[in-house]
């Protein structure tokens, strides 16, 4: 650093200022000249040097149960970018949504020195105690997708997305309606159990609670739960499923069964993943905006920094009606 400044006649800490992309003298023409001649002398700055001097690694820490769920997967890609746009890097984790998994991966971040967390992972059971860890060490973090009712959250309208899944099905005449719910101890597929209860009250429909099925996330539990629903006597007309992995499910259990899609079920999935759209058979689903979810968990955090109190950010959903919902005939 010394002998980039002696070359470009200032001071070293106009040249730490400089290679500092984050500093706003790194936006001038002097700057941009001194970047140049460090490049010509073959320095580069240490990143764990400038982190000690700012007491930050420009690193955020990112826990996800898994990174094989599209949804997932889409989220971090939007966190990443929104994190790259701020000048910081993200560094992931996986859980299996596994509580004791949770607090070693979250401890693991922590000890390369992140500056904040985004834990994909909050339960409402309150299993496992690495949230309530980092609240009493005052550690920023924030949820995203899903909340536990206390911390900073960025999350989707569930239960509106719920509720426009449901009211669709509803207005095509349906009434005996079935949902593969999810699992009970996420917050995301509890509000949309909520919609889809709320809806169905609104049109003065009576739940069935038979018609209510739990269910992991993925493809199998779909198709598990799709065919207990399917496989009743009086079966549902229509199925609303907590994601797109579950609603392909369901069609699994449907062509098994010898039942077409959607002239004998009506089907809705939610996320709206991109194989929504690419399916043999297009399927309706709920959008929800990953982008959105990522940039306000950025600002969450950023907030959450600062010491502000805890908020949540919730953003609506969007129903996109495809060919795997019809009228009752």
């Amino acid at each position: 650093m010394t002998d980039v400044a002696r070359v470009a006649g200032v001071n070293p800490s106009s040249v730490s200022r400089a290679l500092d992309r984050n500093h706003p003298f790194s936006r001038s023409e002097t700057a941009d000249r001194i970047r140049r001649i460090a490049e010509e002398v073959g320095y580069s700055p240490d990143p764990s040097a400038a982190s000690l001097r700012r007491q930050s690694t420009r690193t955020i820490g990112v826990v996800v149960p898994r990174l094989t769920d599209t949804v997932l997967a889409m989220l971090y890609e939007e966190i990443a970018k929104a994190a790259h746009e701020r000048g910081l890097f993200p560094l992931v984790a996986t859980t299996d949504d596994d509580p004791d998994a949770e607090g070693e991966a979250g401890r693991l971040l922590l000890e390369r020195r992140v500056d904040g967390l985004i834990l994909t992972t909050a339960r409402l059971d309150e299993a496992g105690d690495f949230i309530p860890t980092l609240a009493n060490r005052g550690i920023p973090y924030v949820l995203a997708l899903r909340s536990d009712g206390k911390a900073s959250a960025a999350v989707g309208d569930d239960r509106l997305g719920g509720y426009l899944a449901t009211r669709h099905l509803i207005d095509l005449g349906h009434t005996r309606i079935g949902m593969v719910a999810g699992p009970s101890y996420v917050s995301s597929t509890a509000g949309r159990a909520e919609g889809f209860r709320e809806a169905l009250r609104e049109a003065g429909i009576t739940v069935d609670e038979r018609l209510v099925r739990a269910s992991g996330f993925g493809i199998e539990s779909g198709e598990e739960a799709g065919g207990v629903l399917l496989g009743m006597a009086d079966r549902p007309t229509a199925v609303l499923t907590v994601n797109d992995n579950t609603a392909i499910g369901v069609m699994a259990a449907a062509q098994r069964l010898g039942l077409r899609i959607p002239q004998d079920v009506s089907l809705v999935g939610y996320n709206d993943t991109p194989i929504a759209a690419r399916l043999p058979l297009p399927l309706t689903s709920v959008r929800m905006s990953f982008r959105e979810i990522a940039l306000g968990t950025m600002t969450l955090l950023d907030r959450a920094a600062q010491g502000a109190a805890p908020q949540t950010l919730t953003y609506a959903p969007t129903l996109i009606p495809r060919a795997s919902t019809a009228r009752l005939r």
